[in-house]
């Protein structure tokens, strides 16, 4: 087997490389490349290999950017150094997602895979790149880090870390901080909810957008529904939407 290295870290190269031979001492390594530019060339000009191991971030850019500028048939293995909640995102189709640095056993199950595959080589070489690039920007979104807030006729700014959650009431919009104190706000809650990281803030219903450290406890209802209960307390009962408790649950166990 044949097998292309897309890496611009030049130990994380060395390392996927050892694994491979590791792995099947016949396997070869046409080349290793750290770039979007000296991979469209390459491809254009080399022999298609059997797999390729294509790290996300390379030197000039997001990996994506290849398959504006080559047809890209081969299997693909991506790898990344982006955490293990953020991998669940990846999980489509028949691509494998490893985490760097890469595990040998890891990096084993997915060129078995990749082997099982292959004989309907087409369904292992459907990428569906442009839910890929979104799913990446997503996840290197830049979010706010403080907001603006109004207190009496004086403006201030408070960083992100001192956000417990924010609310709706009525028209208006406040923040709570974690010390307890309120802040009227200029956002409302659909903008707000794009602004935060969703990792660490959730819409919990029409009226609160809570971080995951102001959650002090859930409670199951008779009705399966779910109460929460935040800190600092908040003047109201708090459920989470029926149609959102699953996700909440999950957001909660990452």
């Amino acid at each position: 087997m044949k097998v292309l290295i897309l890496e611009d870290e030049a130990l994380s190269a060395k390392r996927a490389s050892q694994l491979l031979t590791e792995h099947d001492p016949a396997i070869e390594v046409m080349d290793t490349l750290d770039s979007i530019e000296e991979a469209a060339l390459w491809l254009n000009q080399n022999p298609e290999p059997d797999l390729m191991l294509l790290d996300i971030h390379l030197a000039d850019g997001l990996c994506f950017s290849l398959f504006d500028k080559v047809s890209v048939k081969s299997p693909v293995i991506f790898t990344t150094a982006y955490d293990q909640y953020a991998l669940q995102a990846f999980k489509i189709n028949s691509i494998d997602y490893l985490l760097k640095p890469l595990d040998k056993k890891d990096l084993t199950k997915a060129l078995t895979k990749y082997h099982n595959l292959n004989q309907d080589r087409k369904s292992i070489s459907a990428l569906d790149i442009e839910k890929l690039r979104m799913t990446i920007q997503s996840l290197t979104k830049k979010y706010k880090s403080r907001f603006l807030v109004r207190f009496g006729d004086t403006i201030l700014f408070k960083y992100i870390e001192e956000v417990a959650y924010f609310y709706a009431d009525g028209k208006s919009v406040f923040m709570v901080t974690n010390e307890g104190k309120k802040y009227l706000m200029d956002s409302n809650l659909e903008s707000l909810e794009e602004m935060v990281d969703p990792a660490l803030f959730f819409r919990i219903n029409r009226k609160v957008i809570a971080r995951i450290e102001a959650i002090l406890k859930v409670k199951t209802l008779l009705s399966s529904r779910l109460q929460v209960f935040l800190k600092p307390a908040f003047n109201q009962d708090v459920f989470v939407s029926k149609y959102r408790s699953n996700d909440f649950k999950t957001w909660l166990d990452n």
